[in-house]
């Protein structure tokens, strides 16, 4: 693909400039006999998404190039200048990053150094200490930058996916309902309801995967104190969705495997059905009141918690009994799960 799906965001794109003018100029100023190519470079390749990838980026592209100059330096002296030495130099510097578990990152940098080094420097007097000295300054110039120019914060993705989660899952949560409470279509909506639920799981990688994301790019961050709480927030939220996407997919499980045309005439798949309703309200409520952006809170018609008192069931059926017990243990999970962060939360303003 010549094409990515997303533009990289343009005041990225103006910090790594920035970042590369800046460096350029420091090392014109303090090595003007050299052209500070590397400097530059290191700028550019430091400028992250986040300012503590920017950190582990300097210091990868630091010790690429001192460990490339070093093997470099170390050959020559060996060795002399044969014209063959370049090649070894570069399978030996691929041998030694691996040996010291160096990332993909400053692998591939120790063998560029250290060619460099044999090819350019052979002929330039200082010139392996001069692009250490360079990529250092580059480094340092690119990390603060991105850490003084508005550094990126990633919390609106973290927001949207946890928000879309929970919504979804109150979705499902209603779909059981519906599959239990009237036989009308009862056959295919449970295999339609166990599609849903099994879709809960990729949405929820989605989900931990954009908090982490979010949680990366706060690290170091001097604006992390300002945002602090809605990432804990997030946090917090993803944990008890992620307790509710596993018993939502048992459920659903359960109900697709036990089912029969009898269980609308049981008096306990009736209160299932309604207590799943409420718990479905009762999640939207506390998206609402965590006030997630990517929720969808148009079902939400009360803002006081539904989930008031524990279901009283009946003895069952022996032939439903196995599906009416699976699905009142997963529930009440559900509803210990839903009733803390309801109880734990703020009111709505």
């Amino acid at each position: 693909m010549l094409r990515a799906e997303r533009r990289t965001p343009i005041l990225q794109v103006l910090k790594t400039a920035v970042a590369a003018l800046a460096a350029w100029s420091v090392c014109i100023l303090l090595i003007p006999q050299q052209v500070p190519v590397f400097a530059a470079i290191a700028a550019i390749i430091v400028v992250q998404p986040s300012v503590n990838q920017s950190f582990a980026s300097a210091l990868q592209r630091s010790a690429g190039v001192i460990v490339g100059v070093l093997v470099a330096y170390f050959a020559a002296l060996v060795f002399g200048s044969p014209s063959w030495l370049i090649l070894v130099a570069i399978v030996a510097s691929l041998l030694v990053a691996w040996a010291l578990r160096f990332p993909q990152s400053s692998t591939v940098q120790v063998p560029i150094s250290a060619m460099l080094v044999l090819s350019i420097g052979s002929a330039t007097p200082g010139y392996a200490v001069d692009r250490i000295i360079e990529t250092v300054i580059g480094a340092i110039i690119g990390v603060v930058v991105n850490w003084l120019i508005v550094p990126p914060v990633s919390l609106q993705p973290a927001d949207d996916a946890v928000g879309r989660l929970g919504a979804e899952i109150a979705v499902v949560l209603e779909s059981l309902a519906r599959v239990l409470s009237s036989p009308d279509d009862a056959e295919r909506n449970r295999y339609q309801v166990l599609v849903e639920a099994r879709l809960l799981t990729p949405m929820r990688t989605k989900a931990t995967a954009a908090v982490d994301t979010a949680t990366e790019s706060l690290r170091f961050n001097p604006r992390r104190s300002a945002h602090r709480e809605s990432l804990e927030r997030d946090q917090e939220l993803l944990a008890m969705l992620s307790i509710l996407v596993t018993r939502v997919t048992g459920m659903a499980r359960a109900l697709n495997d036990h089912f029969d045309a009898t269980l609308h005439s049981e008096p306990t798949a009736a209160g299932i059905a309604e207590e799943l309703r409420r718990a479905a309200h009762d999640l939207r409520l506390v998206l609402a009141n965590a006030e997630i952006p990517g929720a969808d809170l148009e079902a939400l018609t009360d803002e006081l918690p539904a989930l008031t008192s524990p279901l009283r069931t009946l003895v069952p059926d022996p032939t439903h009994w196995v599906l009416l017990g699976s699905l009142l243990e997963d529930l009440r999970r559900v509803r210990e799960e839903i009733l803390a962060a309801v109880q734990d939360a703020p009111p709505r303003s």
